[in-house]
């Protein structure tokens, strides 16, 4: 099953969701708030993506961080942040199960759907 990691009143999160849905994609949302995330769920995902891909640097909760712990950023401190504030993932994080792809864009989905068989 799909799962979409995300925040209900992201306008990305629901941006996505309105593509998944419209495209017949079925999938399940995890709330990072509500639902909460694991620290090994987080270092996994920092394992195959990198902080840089994982952490969004334009949010809110990425400019609350002090800039001595923004240049000091690694997996670690990244994975350390994001336990902290599950708002510092890049929103959606979409999990096919076998790869993960953090962020929304239309065209993006409809590359990576064309791609695999629902």
């Amino acid at each position: 099953m799909i799962v979409v990691y995300g925040i209900n009143n992201c306008d990305t999160v629901r941006k996505a969701r309105r593509w998944l849905d419209a495209h017949e994609v079925e999938y399940r949302f995890h709330d990072l708030r509500e639902d909460g995330i694991s620290r090994a769920q987080v270092e996994a995902w920092l394992d195959e993506l990198g902080w840089q891909a994982l952490v969004n640097r334009r949010s809110s909760s990425w400019k609350a961080l002090s800039e001595q712990a923004r240049q000091a950023m690694d997996d670690a401190a990244a994975a350390d942040a994001i336990i902290a504030q599950p708002t510092l993932i890049k929103r959606p994080l979409l999990d096919l199960g076998h790869e993960r792809h953090s962020g929304f864009s239309a065209g993006r989905y409809s590359d990576i759907f064309s791609k695999h068989t629902l």
